[in-house]
């Protein structure tokens, strides 16, 4: 045994400034650097190990030599910890062997036997295989064969959400979010006035003016200092209090906040929880002829190519309120002070994902992660997940679950293979295996009938034919045949559900106006609670969306530039239920 003692095994430490991104053996073959892709070093101590000294080396040497394929501490630590508790089992053993030659095949399938019902047992099982399989002592003999034998599966224990979990945890995200862009956007603009010298010194605005210029600068509200060392907010009485929601986060997200926001963008972009550690700003690009778009290239990681390959490019357009682009350009609204702060406080950092941290001064030991930049944390940490899962009732992190949801949905790889698309995220997929089942047994008759029920009924015309009348979403061909009569002769179906007729005609002139209410339509969705949205306006929405692809995505969108103020007025009181036939 060791005699250093006990510890954690491992520590963090500064890495030289001409130290190379490889793993170092230290001369005494006890202790291994492992760099991770920042050029942060981390540690690991095979001295502290219950194992005897010649062990103690061996399995430095194979975890040295296995770590030149991690780019992260992550994987360091995960390994570690099978090592960790493979020396628990040696050294609960009474005699282990000296060296890793001694092992037989009846310790190895011992340990074996004692792991391979659950997961964790089977990840430790898998990476102690891939260590010892390094060390060529054990490449012949029955050890090896032991070795060879494959570590038994269960399947993946994530499945995907159901549709009304997921709507359940997209609505809380966007409620969160949504809130916590328009307070930043009203204070960012009181901010910007009081800097245009619209307020006076004395006046409620210029007061509060004056706090938020000082946040801006400083990442916090001016504070008064007590004798006893402590700190209380001075405006208190201005502000409306001493909470962060009303202080601090006038101007920044909470980290409760951004973890909202990056649920979002997972469910959208099926990106993984560590892409939000390092993501850059986005780069807006020029789009050839257009005005009213915004085309963003955001790099995307992928931590597991290494290589140097660890990023891709992906374009993401901004061109209207339900477009993927929009989720985007709100985010760079919403983290804008953050991201200025931090680059007054620390030149060269460009990372989207930041928020105001209520413990400025908690580090963490997590090297692979941005270290915080004065009261500025950046990035969703597992435990951010956790934390927001269960303030919501979602029972823990929804990140796994959502980025599953979203391949399986799309239905096509997103970031990774295609082997890797069918046989980890679709093929052992619960819903995927529930949904064909039931798309079988129910047949494609049934599946028609449902389409039909929720698809836009009448024709699409060139131009409006002057014997057709007028409504608030279509034209009329002949009220007198329709599916819902007027007690006393005509029409008497409300002017949404025109697109529900068969007499209804829809020409170019009609495009603006219907995308603009689809439009409408879909940012209710956040606004109003589900059960009563779905209620009132689904199967509108659902045709609208029947429509849109019967005209095109092209030109609907386009539409939405040629949108004027009376398809507005009319749209809006559509909505209100303030326009009748």
């Amino acid at each position: 045994m060791s005699g250093r003692g006990r510890g954690s095994g491992h520590r963090a430490v500064l890495p030289p400034a001409d130290f190379q991104a490889t793993p170092q053996l230290a001369p005494d073959g006890l202790e291994v650097t492992v760099i991770n892709k920042s050029g942060r070093a981390r540690v690991f101590d095979f001295g502290e190990l219950r194992v005897p000294v010649p062990m103690q080396r061996s399995l430095a040497r194979t975890f040295a030599a296995q770590s030149r394929t991690w780019s992260g501490h992550a994987s360091a630590n995960s390994y570690w910890n099978s090592v960790l508790a493979f020396d628990r089992f040696l050294d609960a053993q009474g005699h282990p062997a000296q060296d890793l030659d001694e092992l037989t095949s009846a310790t190895l399938r011992l340990w074996r036997n004692n792991h391979k019902e659950t997961a964790g047992g089977r990840n430790s099982m898998t990476q102690m295989r891939t260590l010892l399989k390094r060390d060529r002592r054990l490449a012949v003999g029955l050890a090896a064969e032991e070795l060879a034998r494959r570590v038994p599966s269960r399947g993946s224990s994530k499945q995907s959400y159901e549709r009304p979990e997921r709507e359940r945890m997209v609505l809380a995200a966007e409620r969160q979010f949504r809130a916590a862009l328009l307070r930043i956007k009203e204070n960012t603009v009181l901010l910007e006035r009081w800097r245009a010298a619209e307020f006076t010194e004395r006046s409620r605005e210029g007061r509060v003016g004056a706090v938020l210029d000082h946040l801006a600068r400083t990442g916090d509200v001016p504070r008064t200092v007590h004798t006893s060392g402590q700190s209380s907010v001075t405006n208190t009485a201005l502000l409306g209090g001493a909470g962060a929601l009303v202080t601090w986060g006038r101007l920044f997200l909470t980290r409760q906040e951004l973890t909202a926001l990056a649920v979002m963008l997972t469910d959208r972009f099926a990106w993984n929880l560590s892409m939000f550690d390092r993501v850059p700003v986005p780069v807006r690009t020029p789009s050839a002829g257009e005005t009213t778009t915004i085309t963003y290239q955001v790099q995307v990681e992928k931590r597991r190519a290494g290589g140097g390959r660890w990023f891709s490019t992906e374009n993401i357009t901004d061109s209207g309120a339900d477009s993927p682009g929009r989720l985007i350009t709100k985010a760079l609204e919403a983290t804008a002070h953050g991201r200025v702060l931090a680059a007054r406080l620390a030149p060269g950092i460009d990372l989207l994902m930041v928020a105001r941290s209520q413990q400025p001064s908690m580090t963490g030991n997590d090297l692979d992660r941005p270290p915080r930049v004065g009261p500025l944390a950046f990035g969703v940490s597992s435990d951010d997940g956790k934390r927001w899962g269960r303030s919501h009732g979602l029972g823990g992190s929804p990140f796994q679950r959502s980025r599953r949801t979203t391949v399986t949905q799309e239905g096509r790889p997103l970031q990774h293979s295609r082997g890797t698309h069918e046989s980890v995220y679709v093929l052992p997929d619960k819903n995927v295996q529930k949904a064909a089942r039931s798309v079988i047994a129910a047949g494609a008759e049934e599946a028609l009938k449902q389409a039909r029920d929720t698809t836009f009924k009448g024709r699409l015309t060139d131009a409006a034919a002057p014997d057709h009348q007028e409504t608030a979403t279509a034209d009329c061909a002949d009220e007198e045949t329709s599916p819902w009569p007027a007690p006393g002769g005509g029409c008497g179906a409300d002017f949404l559900l025109c697109l529900a007729c068969p007499n209804s005609r829809v020409h170019t002139g009609h495009h603006p106006r219907l995308a603009y209410l689809h439009q409408q339509l879909t940012a209710l969705r956040s606004a109003w609670p589900e059960e009563m949205w779905r209620g009132r306006w689904d199967d509108h929405l659902q045709r609208l969306d029947d429509l849109r692809d019967k005209i095109s995505t092209l030109a609907w969108d386009a539409a939405l530039a040629r949108v004027t103020g009376a398809d507005r007025t009319i749209v809006d009181l559509l909505l209100k239920g303030q326009l009748a036939p």
